[in-house]
């Protein structure tokens, strides 16, 4: 029995015991309302998106090809035509996400106007960026149900059995648009608890995963910018468990935590970390501190000392208060960083890198995978990184150390539009298409993802449009570049009443009205002209 069915023999009880007062409800039709909204609060879309996650995780430690995508969406209507195109395209949304950028929140959903990534803009904005992601795709779900539920009405209003069992069929086994969301929760906001309460608000929203990093949560800046401040780990820890309480407190016990670092590009901390003996976690932190040797006759008024095996030293200081780490320590404190998260309640790990390069992020996983076999990482395909003359570069580099003729080429200048059709330019356009299944192959990484993509996308599709409309093709402009495209893609929202609800409100207006329902559907509405 289909749990449409199901619903119609409840609702038939509830019915039955309600009487006569109840004469105008239909029960198949609260059945097709229930199937509509599958999930009733962001408390069941977190439990159950972090369930596909938990599998998808699985099955990569089984096989590396099985890895996962996703697209940072600024709104909900991003994310739910993402969602419909991968319908649309692959079929099913399995292994794709969503992400939740906080620099797009910053950049496009702060109050006080566009901000940087610094953690400047208003707390709550993330988790009602989540709230309003999943409300676009739980109306996803409804509309493409609601146009099988009239398609199934008008097989059985014309007898036709096949067409109406083929319909059915489709509704039982219909796949939501509602998948995980990778939720950016930047440096916490704040303590520990400021972070517990954070990590509440976004979970209640729907949020299966959490991303935090280790920066210094009123020092944050981007992690593609200069000025990073790190926090010492058991610090970040202490995050690390706020988040791992918030989801257990709301039932979600298998919510996912990213421990993002950014070590590699954070050369500064504010803090010294306070160890008890050596070797100790806080030992370690501050063993990658610029330090010199000082005696009690050298040190200056103010002077901070520490003991360092034995010896007196003194951290390099800087005018703004924060100390140095020394130079090339990067990569071993994001090690560190990665192996102390995942042996304390992350369940996978982010390295925020300068550049895309497999080598680099490979050599470290591999050192985190020899204390953490199965060390998985979530990874920034960012538009930070100049893809095109990044690859060209390493190609140029390749064949020049096995001895090829890369004289026909300027490295520096590898960007130019003279180089787009060469043999170097079309091998690095491959490494390019093949990085992701390459990386998660190479360097253990589970999920690629791109923060700003529709933040670009956007800006390029206004630049084109405003570029013809307001220019000699006037109309045209329109015409050409969006709506006959539109039209011969299948884009969904050429008929934006229709994606907007109009037709699951005429729907609501039969249930609720019968005959007298004054619906928008008819034939004066022009939107039958893209029938």
């Amino acid at each position: 029995m289909s749990q449409i069915t199901q619903d119609i023999e409840m609702i038939e009880v509830a019915k039955s015991a309600a009487g006569a007062p109840w004469d105008a409800i239909n029960a198949e039709s609260a059945a097709r309302m229930r199937a509509q909204n599958k999930f009733k609060t962001g408390l069941d879309i977190a439990q159950y998106t972090a369930d596909i996650m938990r599998a998808d995780m699985a099955a990569y430690d089984e096989d590396s090809s099985q890895y996962t995508q996703s697209l940072g969406c600024w709104h909900g209507f991003i994310g739910q035509q993402k969602m419909i195109s991968i319908k649309k395209h692959f079929g099913t949304t399995k292994k794709r996400y969503l992400y939740l950028s906080g620099w797009m929140v910053a950049a496009l959903r702060s109050e006080f106007g566009p901000l940087p990534d610094q953690s400047m803009h208003e707390k709550t904005t993330v988790a009602g960026l989540i709230e309003e992601l999943y409300t676009f795709l739980r109306q996803a779900d409804a509309r493409v149900l609601g146009g099988l539920f009239r398609d199934l009405d008008a097989a059985r209003e014309a007898g036709d059995n096949v067409r109406e069992k083929n319909i059915q069929n489709q509704i039982e086994n219909f796949e939501t648009h509602v998948v995980p969301i990778v939720a950016d929760i930047d440096a916490g906001f704040g303590n520990a608890e400021a972070t517990y309460l954070m990590a509440k608000q976004m979970i209640e929203a729907g949020a299966c995963c959490i991303q935090i990093e280790n920066q210094v949560s009123d020092e944050k800046q981007c992690g593609h910018q200069d000025g990073k401040v790190t926090v010492p780990h058991e610090d970040f820890l202490a995050k690390i468990n706020a988040v791992r309480y918030a989801f257990l407190e709301l039932g979600v016990d298998d919510g996912v935590i990213v421990a993002r670092t950014d070590s590699l590009g954070a050369g500064l901390t504010k803090q010294i970390a306070v160890t008890n003996e050596p070797g100790d976690l806080g030992d370690q932190y501050n063993s990658f501190l610029d330090v010199e040797e000082v005696t009690q006759e050298s040190m200056k008024n103010g002077d901070i000392v520490i003991n360092q095996n034995g010896k007196l030293v003194r951290p390099r200081r800087l005018p703004s208060n924060l100390f140095q780490f020394r130079s090339g320590t990067g990569e071993d404190r994001c090690v560190l960083d990665c192996i102390t998260s995942l042996q304390n309640g992350a369940d996978m790990i982010w390295i925020e890198t300068e550049k895309p390069h497999i080598g680099q992020i490979g050599g470290m996983v591999n050192r985190v995978r020899e204390v953490i076999p199965n060390a998985k990482l979530v990874y920034n395909n960012s538009p930070s990184f100049n893809w095109t003359l990044s690859f060209r570069q390493q190609i140029f580099d390749t064949w020049s150390e096995t001895g090829r003729d890369v004289s026909a080429y300027d490295r520096a200048n590898l960007m130019s539009v003279e180089y787009d059709d060469t043999e170097l330019s079309n091998e690095a356009d491959e490494k390019i298409r093949t990085f992701q299944a390459d990386s998660s192959r190479q360097a253990g990484i589970f999920h690629h993802l791109i923060t700003l993509p529709t933040y670009h996308t956007a800006a390029l599709s206004t630049d084109n449009l405003a570029k013809e409309y307001f220019g000699d093709q006037g109309m045209l402009g329109y015409v050409l570049g969006v709506q006959r495209k539109e039209i011969r893609e299948g884009i969904a929202c050429v008929k934006h009443q229709n994606m907007s609800g109009s037709d699951m409100g005429d729907d609501h207006k039969e249930y609720f009205a019968g005959d007298a329902a004054l619906k928008a559907a008819g034939k004066d509405n022009t939107m039958n002209q893209f029938s």
